[in-house]
């Protein structure tokens, strides 16, 4: 295992990790001289907290500030006070699907502990301004994410989407500069599967690099669109009141089972209102009828005419 220390920039946090991450941002930036915007990723022997207090095929919670898993046949993870990943991976183990779990489960459940909401789905941003697609697997975020890059948008997250209040407004936090797309979507899109990586052996799952057209600072978030499969042509896109909005919130949290496991259920719920108060949210029905570029340019269009009625409320002020 490489022994040097991997700088990088992610999740709105420094990170020192044991292992490289061609995922993230590597940093030459010094350590912020706040430990608290500082996590590690490190190595560890986990098998006697394992033998002690491990459940196979569950997270299990020691405290409201650890928390352990395991993975078969790739590795066990211990997160501990939204600061640290200890893993102790399986001797057959491939370390892309090691990093795999480091960068979604693990780092959902850091988030957690550090109060920061993780959501799961795609994040874009046009003009400052970041939307996210949510949606059941298999819904087409990240198909309909890089058709909106296609026409010009950037991307801020993919996967794990962090969510943070400042000064009462929510924001969106860059994760890294990579997506996740199926080779069907791939070949959908007019790209070539070959010139992308599997995100791990035998995976028909690819890593997607889209350094050229990332973000790299947080974004103020201005909607949410939820993709729902449906087998008939879908109707016109239409908007959530606020409980629907709560319930979008609750279902598309990375890893919700996890949120009363770690006693964060008002917490939880506090924030989703406020989020839910100041979000539009919108529905969109999606059949293999409607393809990404249609629904890309739905969203387009309801972005163009949000913006012309904010400058025509501005003129008339």
């Amino acid at each position: 295992m490489d022994k040097k220390t991997h700088k990088y920039r992610a999740f709105g946090l420094y990170v020192l990790s044991d292992i490289p991450f061609k995922e993230l941002v590597a940093t030459e930036e010094s350590e912020p001289s706040n430990p608290i915007e500082m996590i590690s990723i490190k190595q560890r022997d986990l098998s006697s907290i394992w033998d002690n207090y491990g459940e196979k095929r569950k997270f299990k919670v020691l405290t409201d500030q650890s928390v352990l898993f395991t993975v078969n046949e790739t590795a066990t993870f211990y997160i501990e006070g939204g600061r640290s990943i200890y893993f102790d991976p399986h001797p057959s183990s491939s370390i892309d699907k090691v990093r795999l779990f480091i960068l979604g489960s693990c780092m959902g459940v850091l988030l957690m502990q550090r109060r920061i909401l993780p959501l799961h789905g795609s994040a874009v941003m046009k003009d400052g301004k970041a939307y996210l697609i949510v949606g059941d697997s298999g819904a087409g975020k990240s198909t309909l994410a890089s058709t909106l890059i296609l026409k010009g948008w950037s991307l801020l997250s993919d996967d794990v989407i962090p969510i943070q209040l400042v000064n009462g407004t929510a924001y969106v936090v860059p994760s890294y500069p990579q997506q996740k797309l199926w080779d069907e979507s791939i070949k959908k899109l007019g790209l070539s599967v070959t010139s992308y990586h599997p995100l791990f052996d035998r995976e028909n799952k690819y890593a997607i690099p889209v350094q050229n057209v990332f973000t790299h600072h947080s974004v103020p978030l201005a909607g949410i669109f939820v993709l729902h499969q449906v087998n008939e042509r879908p109707k016109e896109i239409h908007p959530l009141n606020g409980l629907q909005k709560i319930e979008v919130l609750d279902a598309h949290t990375y890893r919700p089972f996890m949120i009363g496991r770690l006693g964060l259920l008002a917490w939880h719920f506090d924030l989703s209102v406020k989020i839910a108060s100041q979000i539009p949210m919108y529905a969109i029905e999606r059949s293999n009828l409607f393809s990404a570029y249609e629904l890309a340019d739905t969203i387009h269009n309801l972005f163009e005419e949000e913006q012309n009625d904010n400058k025509e409320a501005i003129v008339n002020q």
